[in-house]
């Protein structure tokens, strides 16, 4: 017994020392799922910083993010941006890819974080943008 409340103050004492990742997320005021996508972020580590703004094309255009690749949310982490219903998982995978500017989810796939509905799932991919103009696939959801 006594070793199994030794092995919770450890793992206790590692879940608290872990520094919560800085993101500020730019999105329209009221949107719902923008909502639930800052919860998904914030339930994977992540401190956010909530800026709703009523112009999202600016705020867009500002940090770099391609039109075609566009949704409705803009967050940037790092310096760099995240568009859309990015995972967590794959943001964290972002921040360790110098030649990306960014990722992005285009549009609003029905299953990706913040849009989860009645166990229906999109196929989706993560697209990076990179510094030569390139956009590799960086994951896909099937």
């Amino acid at each position: 017994m006594r070793r199994l409340v030794l092995l919770a103050a450890l793992f206790a004492g590692t879940a608290q020392a872990a520094e919560p990742i800085a993101i500020e997320v730019y999105r329209a005021a009221g949107c719902s799922c923008c909502e639930k996508w800052i919860d998904h972020l914030e339930a994977n580590g992540f401190s956010v910083t909530d800026h709703p703004d009523q112009d999202m094309n600016a705020v867009k255009s500002r940090l770099g993010v391609p039109h075609r690749l566009a949704s409705c949310h803009t967050a940037v982490i790092d310096g760099k941006f995240v568009e859309g219903h990015v995972p967590a998982a794959d943001i964290l995978k972002l921040r360790q890819r110098p030649d990306l500017l960014g990722a992005a989810v285009p549009g609003m796939p029905t299953g990706s974080p913040g849009m989860e509905m009645d166990g229906r799932q999109d196929a989706y991919q993560v697209i990076g943008v990179a510094q030569d103009g390139s956009e590799p696939v960086l994951a896909e959801y099937p």
